[in-house]
């Protein structure tokens, strides 16, 4: 199946929304260079095109594809952004990590499949994106971790996103260990549903879109529609907590500390002597 063929493409400056045939639109983030790490631009453009999404009319939209472009799927918030944060007004942190969480709900909560694109690494926020996925493929040398303790944070918007896909044990070693997971380990736990070899990633992509639209388009909204009421998405009080979790751990001590570490290529001031390798 051809599902490049495009009718139309909107391109922001960290964002590509792609119209296809048959009903199937592409989110591309477009900040290669930077491993497609969230900025506030990003998230902003990100918002905006999910709301073009859930404006369409049903018989324009039956399936939507998110990836990146170059090596990496998405490297989470963007480390310099997140530090920044230390220093702006609360309302405006508090403003930041609200629209990122909302961006997660609108992509949760598209009434059609969401299929993720995983060609690379997917991080921290990254991690999140693809636990809002519907279904996720994934090339062999992908790479999934959840490091936001290992830099004195913690996965707090994207925190309801992970319990609700992988339950609480699969969620707490990812959120106390930072470790990385391999495509296949992801696989093992329900984060990823396909692992393939990169050479053979296009196609797996295009068969799985294939795939999606053998469903009766009524048929597979009413299903999203059923998933979504089994396994609701936050409420507004935890979404909330999320919101101000993230935002009180950017400005806290251990935070900046473990921000500013990472990004002088230097072990954290709490990592002991004997694990600074």
């Amino acid at each position: 199946m051809s599902w490049r063929s495009l009718d139309e493409v909107r391109i922001g400056r960290t964002l590509r929304l792609e119209r296809h045939r048959d009903g199937v639109w592409c989110l591309v983030l477009t900040r290669a260079k930077a491993r497609n790490a969230l900025t506030a631009e990003m998230v902003s453009e990100l918002g905006t095109a999910l709301a073009t999404l859930h404006a369409l009319p049903s018989d324009e939209l039956r399936v939507a594809v998110l990836e990146g472009e170059g090596d990496a799927f998405c490297a989470g918030a963007d480390i310099a952004h997140m530090r920044a944060q230390a220093a702006a007004d609360p309302e405006a942190n508090l403003g930041d990590a609200r629209a990122l969480a909302t961006v997660f709900r609108r992509l949760a909560g598209l009434p059609v499949p969401v299929l993720g694109a995983v060609r690379g690494a997917a991080v921290g926020g990254g991690l999140g994106l693809v636990a809002v996925c519907d279904i996720v493929v994934a090339a062999q040398r992908a790479v999934l971790a959840l490091p936001e303790v290992r830099l004195g944070l913690l996965p707090a918007v994207i925190g309801p996103y992970l319990v609700r896909k992988l339950g609480v044990g699969h969620t707490a070693t990812l959120a106390f260990t930072g470790r990385r997971l391999t495509a296949r380990e992801a696989m093992a736990v329900g984060l990823v549903h396909r692992v393939v070899a990169a050479e053979t990633f296009d196609q797996a992509i295009a068969d799985a879109v294939g795939e999606l639209l053998l469903a009766g388009p009524e048929a597979a909204r009413r299903s999203k529609a059923l998933l979504l009421t089994l396994a609701p998405l936050p409420s507004f009080e935890v979404e909330e907590c999320t919101v101000r979790e993230i935002a009180l751990a950017r400005v806290s001590d251990e935070g900046q500390a473990g921000l500013a570490a990472f990004l002088d290529k230097r072990p954290a001031p709490w990592v002991p002597p004997d694990e600074r390798s």
